[in-house]
């Protein structure tokens, strides 16, 4: 995102600049190098964020397994994350290397508004996955019966109207300087109201809402995975599994035991001695049950870290230099890889459902395993 205003610090041959702000002695042919440099590893991080996220999108999409509400949340990241990778990271590229903007007042305004939405959508899309995932497990039963294809649209519609509210106001001002010669593509942090709103929207209230319902995803699955499985349960209150030596005897069981008298009623008759074997199915489920909720909280978890690592420098600074104005001076090429930090994000997320959502590594291996078969 660009929330920065170019007043503040211009980004004109920032290259040259060096810690206390004075001019650096490089000659034509060591900036030279310097930016062809940083445009290659820019723009690998760009072309592994674009085949990441197409990756996910194309496993979601040839995996029935995968069709799932929760998944369509995350496949809706997967294509936000996508398009911050075609529509604003490789212009991004050619702003950061060269610091001066040669696109005009048009394509400005449309990256600006790209930028802006779709980095923000990013952020909101991790908000209803958690909330999703919240719901999920402290009321599983009933939010089961209304955790359907059409909820999830409806809660990235949402997602992306908050995100469009964000990003629209900033056109309205900058028409009136669109006749001046435009050096710069940033948004005017002069309205400092905007950038309160802007970014509070865009993360400060996103990360407190992700925090507070990681701690409660965190509890409730810790409570679970903390309560033991019991082998009894309400398919065995009247009948035993009765295990031999040449397998086990399905057996009724008078249940007319009385409190105070356990050892009235209690006699098995087994059915003309049909020998079945049967495996503790609900203790197994439980078992794998337990196993799901730790690995997706997990996931969720680092999902949450990352993104705090990502985000948080940008939204500090954008948020701090112009409450601060004159009294505050920071090197932009920092706040270039805060920026970039962030982009970064778009790439964390695929990885990390790629890596420890056990669902997504399988059908991805599989999808791997396929292509090269064919």
């Amino acid at each position: 995102m660009n929330f920065y205003n170019q007043s503040l610090f211009p980004k004109q041959d920032i290259l040259s600049l060096n810690s206390s702000g004075t001019m650096l002695d490089w000659d034509e042919s060591t900036v030279l190098g310097v930016k062809i440099t940083l445009a290659i590893l820019l723009s690998l991080l760009t072309l592994a964020t674009l085949l990441s996220n197409i990756f996910v999108i194309i496993t979601i999409y040839m995996t029935r397994k995968l069709h799932t509400p929760a998944n369509y949340l995350i496949g809706s990241l997967a294509f936000t994350d996508l398009l911050v990778s075609i529509l604003v990271m490789p212009i991004s590229i050619v702003y950061t290397v060269n610091h001066s903007w040669t696109f005009g007042q048009i394509i400005c305004d449309i990256w600006l508004s790209s930028d802006i939405t779709c980095c923000t959508a990013s952020i909101l899309h991790l908000c209803v996955i958690a909330l999703d995932r919240y719901w999920a497990i402290t009321d599983a039963l009933e939010y089961s019966k209304h955790r359907t294809a059409g909820r999830a649209a409806a809660m990235i519609s949402v997602v992306w109207v908050i995100s469009i509210c964000i990003s629209i106001p900033p056109l309205f001002w900058r028409q009136v300087k669109a006749q001046e010669e435009l050096t710069d593509c940033s948004v005017n942090t002069d309205q400092l109201f905007y950038t309160i709103y802007s970014t509070c929207g865009a993360f400060y209230i996103p990360t407190v809402l992700l925090i507070i319902l990681y701690g409660r995803i965190y509890i409730a699955a810790r409570s679970r995975i903390l309560k033991p499985p019991s082998i009894y349960g309400k398919r065995f209150t009247t009948a035993q599994l009765v295990t031999g030596a040449t397998g086990s005897s399905f057996c009724s069981v008078n249940v007319n035991s009385h409190v105070g008298h356990p050892h009235t009623g209690g006699t098995p008759v087994c059915i003309n001695h049909i020998n079945i074997k049967l495996t503790d199915s609900v203790l197994e489920r439980k078992r794998l049950s337990v196993a799901r909720e730790r690995k997706a909280t997990k996931t969720l978890g680092i999902i949450l870290g990352a993104f705090i690592v990502c985000w948080l420098p940008f939204f500090v600074v954008s948020l701090v230099l112009p409450i601060c104005q004159d009294g505050c001076w920071f090197h932009p090429l920092l706040f270039d890889f805060f920026t970039w930090l962030g982009y970064f994000n778009s790439l964390i997320n695929p990885v990390i459902y790629t890596a420890f959502n056990e669902d997504f590594k399988q059908a991805f291996q599989k999808l791997i395993r396929l292509k090269k078969l064919s």
